[in-house]
This record gives structure tokens, C-alpha cells and sequence, in this order.
């Protein structure tokens, strides 16, 4: 590594952008640049190399049509972003997916060009180039080099580092053609609420990079309308530990349509106006948000916490319900239990038969922290209640 790549590799490991890669086919020195250089757990969240034709199979859960390309760049660039989203608990971090498929170089002639195509993706843009070299004027060595200062460069890039990266390209035999689409919120939203990603972050008054201090404890609900019960929730579950507050909303429901685009926005600002964080997510079950929101405590009033434990709700079986939530369990989530009125009595965490497998899983915040008996529902149904309202 020359000390031009190293110092840009300084710079990327500086930025609060965090990252993952999904390399297959070329660039392979790039990742060893990364990795060499002080902080790099600061940007590399993960970093694969999916090489076989079953390797890329289960990671883009089809067989592409070709497996070097500029589409599947793309797609691996999603996944590696989606993938991204879930590891990262930086809050306000900037979190990116890196996508490369290459051809180089072998020790049989290929038919096609020596190529590679690279996507890197974050919530609101794409960074796409597609490289294709001479033929017979390097070996494998030397078009490694050159798809790993290309691979550099795309990640400074979508850090947004203006450090230029030596390419090492010839002008004449060579060919790279770079673009960058940017994506507005609205299709931002309708990639999460058609599934492409996973979900979006919109974040409060701080923006902290690396590693947060404390636990996230998050408040999930439909927010329609968000109000004072909400926010003194979280506050009186955050009191008990030092943790990272933050709120989530399903754009996707069990049992009614999605969210428009514009709901979700106007829900959404009632966190933004306040500075409050929000994530917005595609999940409406507590076993898939967990399976996005790892290593989290979920703030839930006793009503909802009762609906947990009810083997109707999983097909009638007892042993079911126990086999969810202990996957839940498995995954490092727990549960901060709010007491509220149900069917016109008050109820705690003592009033509920909980496993004993599942105890250590439930957490009550005591009665003198936290008492709202009004629900959004109740809310809507007053006069004169409008959207947002404290």
C-alpha cells in the first residue's frame, strides 16, 4: 500500500460512515488496505468474499442470469447495505453497502473482458462504475491493484471524501465510466415499504459515530398521533439504565394496508420537530423487529405484553409462543414493561402469568416512575384531536 491509499484510507476510517462489503471477483487488496490501517472497526462493519456460484445463490436468494455484472453489483451492494442497516448502532451514522463482482485475469483465456462493476449504496444515493481493461497488459497481481484502488475510491467516495485516488489506469486501453443517482425521500420510502430496504433511521438532536454508550431502548407504535403518554414512556424507561432512546413505526401492518408515503412522512415529523429519533421499519412483529434491531430493549405497555404471551396468537400453541420469544430472547432483546389500564383496571407485570422461561426477558418500570392511561386510540376519538397533538 503507497502512502497516496493509505492516506485516503486514514480519511475513510475518520468519516462516520460505517460499512459493509461484499467483494467477489477481484479487488481482493483492497480489503487487506482497510483492515492494515489504525480505527478500521470504526468503517467496517463486515466484510465478505461470496466467490462460489452457491456463495452468491444464498446471498441474492436467486441465481442470476449472469454473475458479473452491473445489475448484480447493485443487488449485492443492496444486500450488503440491508445487511448494513442491522449491524450498525451508531445513531445519525452514515451507513453504506459496497457491491463488486469482477472477471479478471485466470489461468484459462477468457472469452469476455477482464471487467468488474462496483455499487456502493446508502439511504439517498447509488455510486455505480464499471471498469473493463485491456487485455495482456497486467497480470492477476496487477488488475487486483488496480479494481482495489478502484474499490478505495468508490468507498471514499460515498464517505464523501474529495482525496483523489491514484487509479493507476491507461487512457487509451482502458475504460471506466462512473455515476451517481441520488434517490428523494419519497423513494426512499418506497423502497422500505416495497421491501428493497429494510428501514430508515431519521435521527434526533445528536449524531453520535462509533459505538453508542448504553443499551437502545426503543418505543415501537403507529404514532397516530404521537403523544405525552409516548415521550414520558421512553423517559421513565430510560431512567432506569443509561441507554440510547428511540422510537419505531412500521410502515407495513399485519392486518390493515401499508402506510402511504405521505402518512408515513407526516408521522414521522412529529419525532423530527421534537428532535427525537425515529426508525422507520417494514416489520409490524416483535420476532422481525428484532431480528433488525438486535441487542435492544422493547418499551411495551402491560396490554401489549399480555398479547405476547398468548399462545392465540401463535396458532393456538403454547409451545410456539415459547419458541418465538425465546428466538427473541436468542437475539439479545428484552422487554421495559409499562403498567396501564386494561379493561377499566390498572395492571403491572406482577398481575401477569409470565413462563418461567421468559421472566428474565420482562422488566417492569415501577408504577411511582410511569402512569398514562390514555391510548393514541382514545386520542383520535376526542374532539378537535389533531395529528401530533401533546
Amino acid at each position: 500500500m503507497d502512502a497516496t491509499i493509505k492516506a485516503v484510507v486514514e480519511a475513510i476510517h475518520a468519516s462516520p460512515t460505517q460499512a459493509v462489503l461484499f467483494i467477489s471477483g477481484g479487488a481482493s487488496q483492497a480489503l487487506g488496505w482497510l483492515l492494515s490501517v489504525p480505527r478500521a472497526s470504526r468503517t467496517v462493519l463486515e466484510a465478505r468474499v461470496p466467490y462460489s456460484k452457491m456463495s452468491m445463490l444464498h446471498l441474492l436468494h436467486k441465481v442470476p442470469s449472469q454473475y458479473v455484472n452491473s445489475e448484480v453489483a447493485d443487488e449485492v451492494a443492496l444486500a450488503a447495505y440491508n445487511h448494513a442497516l442491522t449491524l450498525s448502532r451508531s445513531v445519525g451514522a452514515s451507513v453504506a453497502g459496497i457491491g463488486l463482482t469482477g472477471a479478471l485475469i485466470s489461468s484459462s483465456p477468457k472469452r469476455g473482458d477482464h471487467r468488474c462493476h462496483i455499487a456502493a449504496r446508502t439511504q439517498s444515493c447509488i455510486l455505480k462504475y464499471d471498469l473493463v481493461l485491456s487485455k495482456g497488459w497486467r497480470d492477476r497481481f496487477g488488475e487486483e491493484n488496480v479494481t482495489s484502488r478502484l474499490l478505495i475510491k468508490a468507498v471514499s467516495d460515498i464517505c464523501g471524501i474529495t482525496m483523489t485516488v491514484p487509479l493507476d489506469l491507461d487512457e487509451i486501453h482502458d475504460t471506466l465510466h462512473a455515476s451517481r443517482s441520488d434517490f428523494t425521500e419519497d423513494e426512499q420510502l418506497d423502497q422500505l415499504v416495497n421491501g428493497e430496504t429494510c428501514m430508515i433511521s431519521y435521527s434526533g438532536k445528536q449524531t453520535i459515530a462509533g459505538p453508542i454508550k448504553g443499551r437502545r431502548f426503543i418505543l415501537s407504535g403507529s404514532f397516530n398521533p404521537l403523544h405525552e403518554g409516548h415521550l414520558k414512556l421512553l423517559d421513565a424507561a430510560c431512567s432506569v439504565a443509561e441507554c440510547v432512546p428511540c422510537f419505531e413505526m412500521s410502515a407495513i401492518n399485519a392486518d390493515k394496508p401499508p402506510l402511504t408515503v405521505n402518512e408515513i412522512k407526516k408521522r414521522v415529523g412529529q419525532f423530527t420537530e421534537r428532535g427525537k429519533t425515529i426508525i422507520v421499519t417494514n416489520q409490524p412483529f416483535f420476532y422481525k423487529k428484532a431480528e433488525l434491531l438486535a441487542d435492544s430493549s422493547f418499551v411495551i405497555g402491560i396490554d401489549t405484553a399480555i398479547r405476547l404471551i398468548d399462545p392465540k396468537y401463535y396458532e393456538g400453541s403454547h409451545a410456539k409462543m415459547l419458541e418465538v420469544l425465546m428466538g427473541i430472547q436468542k437475539l439479545g432483546c428484552d422487554f421495559i414493561v409499562a403498567g396501564r389500564k386494561v379493561a377499566e383496571c390498572y395492571q403491572t407485570l406482577e398481575d401477569v402469568q409470565i413462563p418461567a422461561q421468559l421472566r428474565p426477558m420482562f422488566k417492569a418500570i415501577p408504577k411511582e416512575d410511569f402512569r398514562a392511561d390514555i391510548s393514541s386510540t382514545e386520542l383520535r376519538q376526542k374532539p378537535g384531536w389533531k395529528l401530533g397533538m401533546l
